[in-house]
């Protein structure tokens, strides 16, 4: 187990490296020049030199590439008289020492704010929405797929096979569109939805309050994809469980279906459901970009392509960095909890 575990570990460093580094020369080369946005008419030349400095702009590329890998990782080595993150000192050589800290984003282009504290602001809406769309899914996914092997080949079952394909099809995007357009806009004076909208909303007399119904739409539309394809896979774990062995045993002894189908067949038929709903909620956090962006619900998406348009290229490097580590490290350990329920999964 120990061997297994740090193979994962190892495979997800270097697809983190790999996601580092594509992303630092993908955006070096196609974002701006950093001082037309840092620089105005009036900063002068000492100014502009100190700037520089600070942000390594001095620097080559490739030598800003080396700077931007030891920010990132957690075992980094740092000249003695350097701006240094904060971190544990291990041990001091020449004019240098290394340092174990956590990975180090820098700061913002705009604000100057340190990326760290802009993620964990936004990072509270996106795993909310993931949240509620991902119990949606799951919630409702389980019971039509149960619902639908009852009576396999029924119209019922046809039908939400029918639902559950188009679901699979539909982009998240497409979806936030359609229920945005439809019931924020075509029938808001019956849903009471808004077209957009975040978890707070700022009122006049009240101050900052806290607005769930903004949260329906976004986390309907980011959940549609997952529920889909929970519907079909619990119909199709389900199917499998019902034609075992067991089954057919505990009809014989005259059990009732209620008994079978739930206490017997769903308990066999979860393990696949549960892995395939850790492996979306990772997917939903790092998918909701256009889903936030369509409802100006403010989470990771909204502040990426916020810094986007603004050529913050340090926000946009950060985030994609982030989100990134977070889907390889959510899956990696589904891998190690299902290995441990069942070590004959994925250990040679």
């Amino acid at each position: 187990m120990i061997g297994f575990i740090a193979k994962k570990l190892g495979y997800a460093l270097l697809i983190l490296f790999s996601v580092a580094t594509v992303v630092f020369w993908l955006f070096s080369f196609s974002f701006p020049n950093p001082e037309d946005i840092l620089v105005t008419d009036r900063t002068d030349e000492s100014t502009l030199n100190a700037i520089k400095k600070e942000l390594k702009l001095d620097e080559s590329l490739s030598n800003q590439y080396i700077s931007f890998i030891n920010d990132l990782s957690p075992l980094s080595i740092y000249k003695t008289d350097a701006a240094i993150p904060s971190g544990i000192s291990l041990f001091h050589f020449s004019d240098k020492k290394v340092m174990l800290k956590l990975p180090y984003l820098r700061r913002s282009f705009q604000n100057g704010l340190p990326i760290s504290q802009l993620i964990k602001s936004a990072f509270i809406g996106t795993f909310i929405l993931a949240l509620v769309a991902m119990i949606f899914a799951s919630v409702f996914g389980l019971f039509f797929g149960v619902l639908s092997s009852i009576n396999p080949g029924s119209w019922l079952d046809r039908s939400l096979l029918f639902i559950s394909t188009l679901g699979i099809s539909v982009p998240s995007f497409f979806s936030a569109i359609l229920f945005s357009w439809l019931f924020g806009y075509v029938l808001h004076n019956i849903t009471g939805l808004e077209v957009t909208g975040s978890l707070f909303e700022i009122d006049p007399f009240d101050g900052k309050k806290l607005a769930l119904k903004n949260i329906i739409l976004p986390a309907l539309a980011l959940g549609i994809r997952p529920l889909a394809i929970i519907t079909q896979l619990s119909r199709n774990s389900m199917l499998d469980a019902l034609g075992k062995d067991y089954i057919r045993t505990a009809k014989s002894k005259g059990l009732s279906n209620k008994t079978i189908y739930f206490k017997h067949a769903l308990k066999s038929a979860l393990n696949p459901v549960i892995t395939s709903i850790s492996g979306w909620f990772a997917s939903l956090l790092a998918g909701a970009f256009f889903v936030e962006f369509i409802f100006s619900w403010k989470g990771l998406g909204s502040l990426t392509i916020h810094a986007l348009e603004t050529s913050d290229l340090p926000v946009v490097m950060g985030c994609i960095v982030f989100i990134a580590a977070l889907f390889v490290f959510i899956n990696m350990l589904v891998d190690i909890a299902y290995t441990m329920l069942d070590p004959r999964v994925g250990i040679e």
